[in-house]
């Protein structure tokens, strides 16, 4: 089969920085193929590259596309080639109507007059294409993050999409999204669309992929066809090394209770009367890593931004005890003083300022440990995230660099050191190795595991049921905003997880 695109020495030069170095990369015309790479290891960049959003002449090497030179300007240069990127971060406007996020820059006008008929009827269409049934006047700020990536890609094929470029896509959605978007990607391959998916979930890659390349350190390492792909020997071709364990070896030193949650009950926000988290009971141990499960929707991040300083929620009820003592966690300030931190599922958002260095990051959540009198020392802040910098092995060349040219990995590990200056005793892990490769979790598991090491306790929230299993000492289950289950370890597994969840079901109904 001829080659739909080849990426023939690609390299790509940042300051202090070689992103790319002499990458090749072969797409064969109808194929899913996967990229993989640890965070940093230049995916993203080569994407960027093949898209325009880094123009000819900001690189080295040749593009060739249908056989011919690809030199794109900007994106839209690679856009009118057929060439589509969906980026992770969703590029939806949310109050705006599907039909107009679908034709936004690309309207459905003659003389500069938009027609709407015609371009709600092409919505129509566009939505069953992907499996969607909803109004093309519904605005997107209604629908579920798995929904909105189906309109990206029916954004995609509004523009005549023959290369589709889907960067993270299955990162935030829940197991029944991710079967929906991996089926469609099958059937866009029946329908001729040649397709390069870049992920980390390597079970997905293994089922959809018909070959993988595989990038380390800015360079081509390997390409497998599918009858050579295992998940053993990406992590190898990933990492450099073997993985025989996931999960780093851990023998628990478990002490008395350091945290107690009794009668937990929270309210929505905005939706009167609507009670979202009901009568949560549970506690964490000195020493002890414990696991909260649940689906997509069960209450696990209402329950912990909640207990963060009312983060989440109205009429907060309940009490916390830290070290024995009733603990206030009224508000953020007053639950950092108390001994509890909070790492957020949204760490872009929520966790970091992209736009500031990692030193002023680093710091946020404990300015008077660098202050004097007030006043703010800048020695001892760059001081300190350089402490963090090795300590955690951020990857970077000067802490002084901003946050957002970090890998998701090294950001991860920016906002477990911003809490972990704050001095906590339980710490509250919401997702902590989303979104980011195998060699990077490997490394936050090692966090997680000398926190507990030292004495604190490890609260951790996931929907990767494999990792709740591979690093928790005991795991509560949620389901629709109540704690319905806890399992030792020993007792713990996916079958029993999911028999909690059904069977509290089967008692609400």
């Amino acid at each position: 089969m001829a080659a739909l695109l080849e990426m023939r020495g690609i390299s790509k030069i940042f300051p202090g920085v070689r992103a790319l170095d002499h990458v090749d990369l072969s797409v064969e015309r109808g194929e899913i193929h996967a990229i993989c790479g640890e965070n940093g290891a230049g995916k993203s960049t080569l994407m960027k590259v093949l898209s325009g959003v880094y123009p000819h002449g900001s690189y080295d090497g040749d593009i060739l596309y249908d056989g011919a030179p690809l030199n794109c300007r900007n994106i839209r240069d690679s856009e009118e080639h057929g060439i589509i990127i969906i980026h992770q971060e969703l590029a939806l406007v949310p109050l705006l109507s599907i039909a107009e996020n679908l034709f936004l820059g690309n309207e459905v006008a003659k003389h500069g007059v938009i027609n709407w008929a015609k371009a709600f009827q092409k919505t129509g269409e566009l939505l069953k294409k992907v499996g969607l049934s909803e109004a093309p006047s519904t605005k997107v700020e209604k629908l579920g993050v798995g929904k909105q990536q189906l309109i990206e890609i029916a954004k995609a094929l509004a523009k005549d999409v023959r290369l589709l470029i889907l960067d993270e896509p299955t990162a935030a959605l829940q197991e029944n999204d991710s079967q929906k978007l991996l089926g469609l990607m099958r059937e866009l391959k029946a329908q001729g669309v040649t397709q390069i998916i870049i992920s980390h979930k390597l079970n997905e890659i293994s089922s959809v992929a018909d070959r993988i390349t595989i990038i380390r350190d800015g360079a081509t390492v390997s390409t497998l066809n599918k009858t050579d792909i295992t998940e053993e020997r990406i992590i190898r071709d990933m990492v450099g090394r073997d993985m025989a364990h996931r999960y780093p070896e851990r023998v628990p030193n478990i002490g008395e209770t350091l945290m107690e949650v009794s009668k937990w009950n929270v309210w929505h926000p905005e939706q009167q009367g609507r009670q979202v988290i009901h009568d949560a009971n549970f506690h964490v141990k000195r020493g002890e890593i414990v696991g909260i499960a649940g689906l997509m929707g069960a209450g696990r991040t209402e329950l912990a931004m909640s207990l963060f300083g009312q983060s989440y929620g109205r009429d907060v009820r309940g009490s916390v005890t830290i070290n024995g003592k009733a603990a206030d966690t009224s508000t953020v300030a007053r639950a950092i003083g108390g001994g509890l931190t909070y790492v957020t599922e949204d760490r872009k958002v929520l966790g970091l300022v992209l736009e500031e260095p990692i030193a002023r990051n680093v710091t946020l959540a404990n300015l008077p440990g660098v202050s004097r009198r007030g006043v703010l020392s800048h020695r001892r802040e760059k001081k300190v995230a350089e402490e963090y910098r090795r300590a955690m092995n951020i990857r970077t060349p000067s802490v002084m660099q901003k946050v957002v040219n970090l890998s998701g990995g090294n950001q991860q590990k920016v906002v477990l050191s911003k809490w972990l200056f704050a001095n906590p005793q339980v710490l509250v892990l919401d997702e902590p190795t989303r979104g980011i490769d195998v060699g990077a979790k490997f490394e936050i598991y090692g966090i997680m595991n000398e926190l507990a090491a030292q004495g604190r306790g490890v609260v951790m929230i996931s929907s990767e049921m494999p990792e709740l299993l591979g690093m928790c000492d005991r795991i509560y289950v949620m389901n629709e905003g109540r704690i319905v289950g806890e399992l030792s370890k020993a007792e713990a597994s996916q079958e029993r997880i999911m028999a909690l969840i059904l069977q509290s079901e089967g008692k609400a109904a």
